[in-house]
């Protein structure tokens, strides 16, 4: 399908998805939030790793657009908030892997988007935060139960409640952000790693996804269960028979998700 708001390009294995709003600083409006909906929920089997960024020098995403949001009703809040909930959740669920390339604000549902994702990697510009209670309102695509999963609690209460932004070398001292990069480089980087993660066995990643997003919500003894199950399952898989014989016969591993 046409995309107005968005942009999609292709490398070999990568699929970057850049939302395409720069004189707005790539604000998610409706229609933007449904764009990157289907453009994830029609990334095609052959691409391994999907990097989400911003188009322009400013913004990954400053956040929700305001505009759009200003005389909404209640029942209407509940809805915008349910579809940047449903955004989030399908890249979550994506077998493959997602990383935010985050290459200036990434603020309110910007930064809920970027958490979305499996991985997330700064420029050493960017400005990240949860400011939603400036305006009399909280994060609502999932900011309030991302961000304490990966900071912990008080330090996602913190953010929340003084709106604060945070630059990017003390989101990754938080935990936030795996890295940061020169603003030239950030882009490079992030493909150099995708790359790196697309040559490894598609079943083995997507399998390794899972896990960690189910475990974290079960008991530990559950949790090692279930990864005991998928690890026996996978040496079902052709990959699994291909990866190990590579590794024996001092070769790279051919692996074709099956």
């Amino acid at each position: 399908m046409p995309f107005e708001t968005i942009r999609i390009e292709d490398e070999g294995p990568i699929r970057v998805i850049a939302v395409d709003r720069p004189k707005v600083l790539n604000a998610l409006s409706t229609q933007v939030l449904r764009e990157i909906d289907a453009a994830v929920a029609a990334v095609p089997g052959d691409a391994r790793v999907v990097i989400l960024t911003g188009a322009g020098e400013k913004a990954f995403v400053a956040g929700a657009d305001i505009a759009e949001m200003q005389g909404k009703s209640a029942d209407e809040a509940r809805g915008f908030s349910a579809l940047g909930h449903a955004v989030g959740k399908r890249l979550e669920r994506l077998d493959q892997v997602t990383i935010a390339a985050v290459n200036g604000f990434a603020l309110g549902g910007g930064l809920e988007l970027a958490m979305s994702c499996d991985l997330i990697y700064a420029a050493e510009h960017a400005r990240l935060g949860q400011p939603e209670v400036n305006l009399g309102i909280i994060p609502g695509f999932g900011g309030t139960q991302r961000l304490a999963r990966l900071v912990g609690p008080q330090l996602a209460r913190e953010m929340i409640f003084t709106a604060r932004m945070i630059d990017a070398p003390t989101a990754k001292a938080r935990g936030l952000v795996c890295d940061v990069f020169p603003k030239a480089e950030l882009l490079s980087a992030v493909k150099k790693i995708a790359l790196e993660i697309a040559a490894k066995g598609p079943l083995a990643i997507a399998a390794a996804k899972m896990l960690v997003r189910k475990g974290a919500a079960l008991d530990l003894d559950d949790a090692n269960r279930l990864e005991t199950e998928t690890f026996g399952e996978l040496f079902r898989s052709r990959d699994a028979l291909e990866g190990i014989t590579a590794y024996l016969e001092k070769r790279k591993a051919d692996f074709t998700a099956s």
